[in-house]
């Protein structure tokens, strides 16, 4: 094949001549943000040590809320803070657990 064959012949319009295009396209991410309302209400129930989990259920319901709104950064942020306490929560609350079994088992409590 000769080299004449493959070229493409681009027609192009004067500058002045040719009125100006422009497309937007919005793509909207879909964020998933944890807000953790399932386990911020266990805290508060069962293991509500220094009110630890009903802060981190309000914590949550901002989230949720922020999350509504479309502030997906003041939803993340939220979200890590009930993240934060619900761990410590839970931490610490087992420890509780896990001292009163312990001294329970050890015959160190006295029940009057």
């Amino acid at each position: 094949m000769l080299k004449e064959e493959h070229k493409v012949a681009v027609l192009q319009v004067p500058y002045s001549l040719a009125p100006m295009v422009t497309t937007m396209i919005n793509i909207r991410c879909k964020m998933s943000v944890p807000n953790h309302i399932i386990w911020s209400l266990c805290n508060t129930i069962f293991m509500n040590l220094c009110c630890l989990g009903f802060v981190a259920f309000t914590y949550s319901m901002k989230s949720k809320d922020q999350k509504m709104v479309g502030d997906v950064a003041g939803a993340q942020a939220y979200a890590s803070t009930t993240k934060c306490l619900n761990i410590w929560a839970l931490v610490l609350g087992l420890l509780l657990i896990i001292a009163f079994i312990i001294i329970s088992a050890t015959g160190s409590l006295i029940i009057f």
